[in-house]
């Protein structure tokens, strides 16, 4: 059952990728999906930052498709076609603000993993958890930055998933690394820069 769940999280998974790469809302509700198949997968496997991230990843599906409808509605005269991808970059001190907040997560996670589960990979586990929440916030607003974080988290998740023995998650997580490459350029190169509006 267990290994069914992670063959299914897997797929829904890289379809949530594509999806996310074209800017359509459905990613949101594959999103949710995928989070929720991923938090059983992960605490059989005693990955226990990862499940709590995989929660957190449900609730937040439920606001990204949300706020990416009233955004749509916002900017519905300026949309040339509902296909075209909006984005805006981040700023200094909206990076600050996203450091910080890494740093924060990271040390509450790392220390609450370390101390009282019996996590076999807490540092692991807490990066690729914390900087995950902030990416996918980061996402709900379209910050195309986001996608430069998915990177470093994906590559480091390959290793955590290798470890663990978790290989069909270890093959999609590759696939996501090399996903979230594609979808930065996708987004830069097909893209419009909103300078901010959106929010």
């Amino acid at each position: 059952m267990e290994q069914l769940l992670e063959y299914f999280g897997v797929i829904t998974g890289l379809l949530y990728l594509l999806l996310e790469i074209k800017q359509h809302k459905a990613m949101w509700i594959v999103g949710f999906l995928t989070s929720l198949v991923y938090v059983f997968v992960f605490f059989f496997s005693k990955i226990y930052a990862d499940m709590g991230l995989n929660i957190y990843y449900v609730a937040i599906s439920v606001y990204g498709f949300w706020k990416w409808a009233q955004t749509d509605k916002t900017v519905q005269e300026e949309r040339p076609a509902e296909e075209t991808i909006l984005y805006r970059h981040i700023t200094w001190p909206l990076f600050a603000g996203i450091a910080f907040a890494i740093l924060t997560i990271y040390a509450l996670i790392y220390y609450v993993l370390h101390n009282f589960t019996d996590s076999p990979i807490p540092m692991g586990d807490a990066f690729t958890t914390s900087v995950g929440i902030v990416a996918t916030w980061m996402l709900t607003h379209r910050i195309i930055e986001h996608w430069i974080f998915w990177v470093i988290v994906n590559f480091v998740s390959v290793y955590l998933y290798y470890i663990r023995g978790l290989y069909p998650t270890l093959f999609s997580y590759l696939c996501y690394a090399i996903l979230a490459i594609i979808g930065y350029i996708t987004w830069k190169k097909k893209g419009i820069n909103t300078n901010g509006n959106i929010i």
